[in-house]
């Protein structure tokens, strides 16, 4: 069990798509009003673990010209958060004030992410918890990741937040949020690279 902690702390901790958008949220909008677009990343992951851990994914891109499309679909999807990211206004902006990203987006953002599908495929592929019940082996396991991914993302909610004073200032805001935007692209071309 410790195995599977460790590695997945490390695959889902590690600075990609989902993290960055939610420290980015964080920043921009705030601990409390970033928490429906936590929520989202959080019920997206579970997706993606039940579709990864049922062999859906592994199906779906074996199929002809499918691998293209979803990394055209992926790029424009975090192509566009990025943007949203980089053009927030600063926080003491009341009247162009943006709405964070909601619940939906979250859910998005992990259904597109390709690091997502990458490290669920390596954690339930590389350890067995439960010898000889496939099912109750991917259970545990879909519980074990749940406990880390919440809390790392939470961390990475509460780290962005934590910046949120820089983003009163219009000059540090923007220069962070771009920071923020051309992180998050540099992160989707290394997980689509995978």
């Amino acid at each position: 069990m410790d195995c599977i902690c460790v590695a997945g702390l490390a695959l889902t901790g590690s600075p990609g798509p989902a993290t960055l958008s939610i420290a980015a949220t964080g920043a921009a909008f705030g601990r409390r009003r970033g928490v429906p677009f936590y929520l989202g990343i959080q019920l997206g992951m579970v997706l993606v673990m039940t579709i990864t851990a049922s062999g859906e994914v592994g199906l779906v891109l074996v199929l002809p010209g499918v691998r293209p499309v979803v990394a055209v679909a992926v790029t424009a999807y975090f192509a566009y958060l990025a943007l949203r990211i980089a053009t927030a206004p600063p926080l003491s902006d009341t009247h162009t004030e943006r709405h964070p990203p909601p619940l939906l987006a979250g859910v998005l953002l992990s259904l597109a992410n390709p690091k997502a599908y990458a490290s669920m495929a390596a954690l339930f592929s590389g350890f067995v918890l439960i010898a000889d019940a496939a099912m109750l082996d991917a259970g545990l396991k879909l519980a074990v990741l749940v406990v880390i991914i919440d809390t790392v993302e939470l961390c990475w909610l509460f780290a962005g937040a934590a910046l949120t004073r820089v983003f009163r200032d219009p000059l540090r805001n923007r220069i962070v949020n771009s920071a923020f935007a051309v992180a998050l692209i540099v992160s989707i071309v290394f997980a689509l690279a995978i």
